[in-house]
């Protein structure tokens, strides 16, 4: 076995030698994270040094003009690149900022917005209520413009002005500020009225047939989505019987859509449609736009996609100074376009946590789903990444979008780590749908299933068929989650102290390393609906409580799936890109088998191929990415060099297929292993089953400084996570720790032959892990793996 080995594999021996190079003839995204990433710190780094000794920041064109603005954008666009008040240009400009007196409109907004994104406790309250009441005085009470803004008291009035207030007082509103629901309701009637027939808007005035821009349409769709949710804070909430008013027909909102479809028609992120002027304006409005509304791409009226940060990265990325590292158009300021650029790039980059399925009756006039069913609470998911983004350890920026079934490729899906479904009629999938969400479950995708209970058991019984018909029995089954599953207590506490039972029914079915598809049987998405991040004045305490239990489950099952590990939007397309490469199954190809047993032996079905192909990109050796299984007693397995295995449950191999396996290490063969989310009962099985085969030979740790931390990757530390001290009553505490790598083995004649991690390995390569997952990191898990069979192969 040993000579077809080193003769199959001489490349990869030689590449091992030398290092990891970047693998060639790989297909790569037209621009990387590491391409944006550069690009947003190089154009950081140049704000911070263009700072005044005061902690301003001053238009090269203007002087001292405008310098509150200026100052509040910059700081805007600082803080969304993740920096904070402790950070001394910061602090700096926070102090400085502090001290001003705006009067103007486009100020008095970006001042706001900066101090709330400081998030420096209640330090900035009174100031921003000051401000935002300011704001609301200036609003245009008559004439054409009435409900919208202009520079300073009286005056025309511009949308420009009116989009800048309106963000200004949605995040006072978000502090807890109270603003009037007239100031919203003005503003909102002014954009809906001096919306274009074709749907787009003008820079002022009334309706202009013809006359739209990008820049402007951009603030209208940001606009309506703001106002939307404002005004629906002060909507009936409870039923005469004590229940949440979550059944009201669903309604489409008409203007949002057409400006949108408009949006789609002219798309372009090299100019500003309908106006050759203000391109970094409009790209930092289409930003709003897009993340708002939930859409990653924007639609035309024939149907033509437009990937909105896709294709905006790749333009801003290229058209970087490369010596100034800033933007500007002309003669523009480069302070204030930088500032812009890097709202739209550091924003637009946020991780998408939630896709939100589309999916019904299809509409036989028009390509796409002919009824809203699927959008009964508009801003439920909207609502709940809004939450979780203000919570502890989380990301401080993440974004949801809408995918419609009818139109989804995996890939589609795979953006986001979480797709919710929700309904009241029976969910209408056809076969090449069911096909889609299967795919996508296999990849590590998590299905997430609301039922709104609006229709009787029409939904309920629906997805239950969709479950059987994508998981026939014995397959796999939709069971109830009882109150050991670690969804209850993943972030928060959600088992009853006097019953033990968990305080939400959730149903769950287990595939791969996790429940992979959770349903609920009860409308937690109408509370979520209903969230908001300020106290609505009366709300009942009955409704305020089930919008906190509903917005908790919400929580924990998003804590549970991702682990608080969110990739953000160009690492989740570049991971498309390699769940997409074609399998390659060759016999001068690299491969390496699985172990097939009785149990769940293949518990992680895509890790084996993920690491195969992480090896192959890394080395740029030759891999066969579709990894293929045999048994113990299958004669061919003496012509696999490396067999892999893993689990989570228990298990036991008979006599027979124990006496191959030792017989098939004696002969040069060696075997990877590890437990599936680092699970007791794997362990035990394992470590009984070695000490089975080589009683004399017990599995050791590897040390640290041996070659095989050294091998590919330099592994002096890695990332772990683990549960702290478990406490029954409490939520999950965890920790992802920098630690040693820690491996065991079992050496013969100076080599391993068995390499073993007690912590998950597998999981993480399929990003599978849960937050109650006990293991490395994905990134750790990759360069572990790949330095496994690096050692194995140079032996």
């Amino acid at each position: 076995m040993r000579r077809p080995l080193l003769r199959l594999l001489t490349c990869l021996v030689v590449i091992a030698a030398i290092g990891l190079p970047q693998a060639a003839g790989v297909a790569q995204a037209e621009v990387t994270g590491k391409q944006v990433v550069d690009a947003i710190e190089k154009a950081k780094q140049v704000l911070i040094s263009v700072q005044q000794p005061s902690g301003s920041w001053r238009s090269s064109i203007g002087g001292d003009m405008h310098e509150t603005g200026i100052t509040s954008l910059v700081l805007l666009a600082l803080l969304n690149t993740g920096m904070t008040p402790a950070d001394p240009p910061i602090e700096r400009g926070l102090t400085w900022l502090r001290r001003q007196n705006p009067s103007l409109t486009y100020e008095i907004s970006l001042m706001i917005q900066a101090l709330a994104a400081a998030k420096d406790g209640k330090r900035d309250f009174a100031r921003v209520a000051e401000l935002a009441a300011q704001l609301e005085d200036m609003q245009i009470r008559t004439g054409v413009n009435a409900g919208s803004w202009t520079y300073t008291r009286g005056g025309g009035g511009d949308r420009s002005n009116g989009q800048f207030a309106v963000l200004g007082l949605r995040e006072a509103q978000e502090m807890g500020i109270s603003v009037s629901f007239e100031t919203w309701k003005r503003a909102r009637n002014h954009w809906l009225t001096t919306q274009n027939d074709d749907g787009s808007w003008s820079y002022s005035g009334g309706r202009q047939p013809g006359g739209g821009s990008g820049s402007m349409t951009v603030a209208g769709i940001a606009t309506l989505v703001i106002t939307q949710a404002m005004m629906r804070a002060g909507e009936k909430e409870l039923n005469a019987d004590g229940t949440p008013n979550c059944c009201g027909d669903p309604v489409v909102d008409k203007p949002l859509e057409d400006a949108c479809r408009w949006m789609g028609d002219h798309f372009a992120v090299t100019n500003n449609p309908g106006d050759g002027r203000w391109l970094l304006y409009y790209l930092y409005g289409l930003e709003r736009a897009g993340r708002f509304s939930g859409r990653r791409f924007f639609i035309g009226s024939r149907n033509q996609k437009r990937d909105w940060y896709r294709e905006g990265a790749e333009y801003l990325v290229s058209m970087q100074n490369q010596f100034s590292g800033t933007w500007k158009e002309g003669d523009q300021n480069a302070v204030v376009g930088t500032s812009f650029v890097l709202m739209f790039l550091s924003k637009g980059l946020a991780p998408v946590l939630i896709n939100k399925l589309q999916h019904g009756p299809r509409d036989g006039n028009r390509p796409g789903i002919a009824n809203i069913d699927w959008n009964r609470h508009p801003d439920d998911v909207r609502n709940l990444t809004q939450l979780i983004s203000y919570r502890p350890k989380w990301p401080k920026l993440l974004s949801w979008q809408t995918v419609d079934v009818s139109q989804a490729t995996v890939g589609d899906l795979m953006q986001a780590p979480i797709l919710f479904i929700s309904g009241s009629d029976a969910p209408q999938f056809t076969p090449q749908d069911v096909a889609l969400l299967k795919e996508y479950i296999l990849q590590g995708g998590f299905i997430l299933v609301n039922n709104n209970n609006c229709k009787g058991l029409a939904f309920d019984e629906g997805f239950r068929d969709l479950v059987r018909q994508m998981y026939p029995p014995p397959e796999a089954q939709l069971k109830k989650l009882g109150p050991d599953h670690p969804v209850f207590r993943s972030e928060w506490n959600l088992i009853d102290p006097e019953t033990g039972s968990p305080s939400v029914e959730m149903w769950g079915v287990d595939v791969g390393c996790r429940t992979s598809i959770m349903y609920s049987p009860y409308d937690l998405a109408c509370l979520w609906d209903k969230w908001t991040s300020f106290k609505v004045p009366g709300r009942p305490q009955q409704i305020v409580s089930m919008i906190d239990k509903a917005t908790k489950a919400g929580t924990n099952i998003v804590a549970y799936v991702t682990g608080r590990e969110i990739m953000n939007k160009i690492q989740q397309q570049e991971q498309v890109l390699a769940a997409a490469e074609p399998d390659r199954v060759a016999r001068d190809l690299l491969e390496i088998k699985k172990i097939r047993y009785t149990g769940d032996w293949d518990a992680a079905p895509q890790a084996l191929k993920n690491l195969l192909i992480a090896l192959g990109r890394t080395t740029g050796a030759p891999v066969a990415s579709k990894p293929r299984d045999l048994q113990l007693l299958d004669p061919k397995l003496f012509r696999s060099p490396i067999v892999y295995m893993h689990g989570r449950h228990d298990f036991n191999l008979s006599r027979n297929e124990q006496e191959k396996l030792k017989e098939y290490i004696g002969q040069g063969g060696v075997l990877f292993s590890d437990a599936c989310c680092g699970v007791p009962a794997y362990d035990r099985s394992f470590r009984a089953l070695m000490k089975q085969l080589f009683p004399d030979n017990p599995l050791k740790r590897i040390p640290p400084d041996h070659e095989i931390f050294r091998i590919g990757h330099e592994l002096k530390t890695v990332k772990r996570r683990e549960p702290d001290v478990d406490q029954v009553n409490s939520a999950l505490q965890v920790s992802v720790r920098t630690v040693e790598p820690f491996l065991e083995g079992i050496e013969i004649n100076g080599r391993y032959v068995i390499v073993y991690s007690k912590y998950d390995i597998s999981c993480a390569l399929e990003r599978q892990a849960s937050v109650a997952c006990t293991g490395y990191v994905h990134e750790d898990a990759v360069r572990i793996g790949i330095n496994v069979i690096l050692y194995f192969l140079n032996q």
